[in-house]
């Protein structure tokens, strides 16, 4: 696991020890976390405080987001990825996509760059939430 998805895994954790849904966030310019964050919609009892938008939220206004690379541990939603095409973040890396498939297809025909690291750690933390808590993530993906 490079440095950058280590810090948005280690978001992810802090997001479970807080009772939330594990899954991290970090946006990076000129090679420097510029904002992290995690899933905080148990905590702040938001629809929308998905890991991506509470990484956005905290890196603040950023001017404009060319050369950006958001990486994710979960493959973005449509919610997510449609705050990616806004901004016109261009490069989108994440953990994995085997629990949740996102919205891969979305942001590439709209241009950007996914790469899908398939890491067993990003796996094997969203399949263990999944069986303990599958009311909680059925309510996080809309069903």
């Amino acid at each position: 696991m490079d440095g950058f998805m280590q810090v948005a895994f280690d978001e992810a954790m802090q997001g479970l020890k807080e009772g939330g849904i594990p899954i991290g966030s970090v946006l990076v310019k000129a090679g420097e976390v510029i904002g992290r964050g995690h899933n905080r919609r148990v905590q702040q009892g938001s629809p929308i405080f998905h890991a991506e938008i509470d990484c956005l939220q905290r890196a603040g206004r950023v001017g404009s987001y060319e050369g950006t690379v958001l990486y994710s541990t979960l493959m973005p939603c449509y919610l997510c990825a449609g705050a990616v095409v806004q901004f016109g973040i261009k490069k989108v890396v994440v953990g994995e996509s085997r629990t949740f498939a996102g919205a891969r297809d979305f942001m590439q025909k709209h241009g950007v760059s996914v790469t899908d690291l398939d890491l067993k750690e990003c796996r094997e933390l969203m399949e263990d939430f999944i069986r303990k808590h599958p009311d909680l993530w059925n309510e996080d993906i809309g069903k």
